[in-house]
């Protein structure tokens, strides 16, 4: 593995200044992009840990704080292992958070971030990929919609209601995608019940996206997050390697 250098960097947006986790290899020349968006912890050591991976790799990674309108990160101070359980009010203090970050801020944030990369040094010229956890899942659908030119190939995994009635759930992307996806779900989430599963394979099929879709049994929501109860290191480890499969394709 190379070795990596990381930094803390800012991001000018539409609605302030986005601050964000940026890993790149130590060599400084510029490599394929990854824009990773967190799961609803936020980011926090272990999320940095998982784009160190990807760095070490090969990659530029960018992990921003999406709740930048809320503060810096952290911007909810959670405890070294998260356990919803141990704490129900983890998510009667995530809650609003989540709500607050509609679909449309998304779009809007997401095109700052492409724009950060696309002026580093660090970064290589031309589309990057995305890769989302839990929430971030979702956003990378909506980004991957919004900005098809600039987006050569997106990952889910653990992601929740990517498939709903709402007028802007994410499988309604599909017919303005043209990235490669790979979304690998927990088979216990029910945030994910299986009749979602099957509407968001139908829509990408329908749409003619390029795409996996694969359900990792025994898997709950969060199995790729080490500092929770959720994790599963089995589910993880198919997860780094069906992203760094998708990554290969993409670059």
């Amino acid at each position: 593995m190379t070795d990596v250098q990381a930094s803390v960097v800012d991001i000018p947006t539409e609605d302030g200044v986005a601050d964000a986790y940026l890993v790149h290899p130590a060599d400084g020349r510029p490599r394929p992009a990854v824009l990773f968006y967190q799961d609803a912890y936020g980011l926090r050591p272990h999320l940095r840990s998982m784009a160190d991976r990807l760095a070490a790799a090969g990659y530029t990674v960018l992990v921003p704080n999406v709740f930048y309108r809320l503060g810096r990160a952290p911007v909810l101070e959670l405890p070294e292992f998260i356990d919803p359980a141990a704490d129900p009010a983890i998510w009667e203090r995530l809650g609003p958070m989540l709500a607050a970050l509609t679909p449309d801020l998304v779009r809007r944030d997401a095109g700052a971030y492409l724009r950060r990369l696309a002026d580093s040094p660090v970064a290589a010229a031309g589309p990057v990929a995305l890769t989302g956890y839990c929430m971030g899942a979702r956003l990378a659908l909506w980004t991957a919609g919004a900005y098809p030119d600039r987006i050569a190939a997106a990952a889910g995994f653990h992601g929740g209601r990517l498939a709903t009635d709402d007028p802007d759930s994410p499988h309604l992307e599909a017919p303005r995608i043209t990235a490669e996806l790979y979304f690998g779900h927990a088979d216990e989430d029910p945030s994910l019940p299986p009749d979602q599963v099957a509407r968001f394979a139908e829509a990408l099929a329908s749409a003619g996206v390029r795409h996996t879709c694969e359900v990792y049994r025994g898997a709950h929501h969060g199995y790729t997050q080490a500092d929770s109860p959720a994790y599963d290191r089995e589910a993880d480890e198919r997860h780094w390697a069906a992203l760094f499969g998708l990554l290969k394709r993409a670059f």
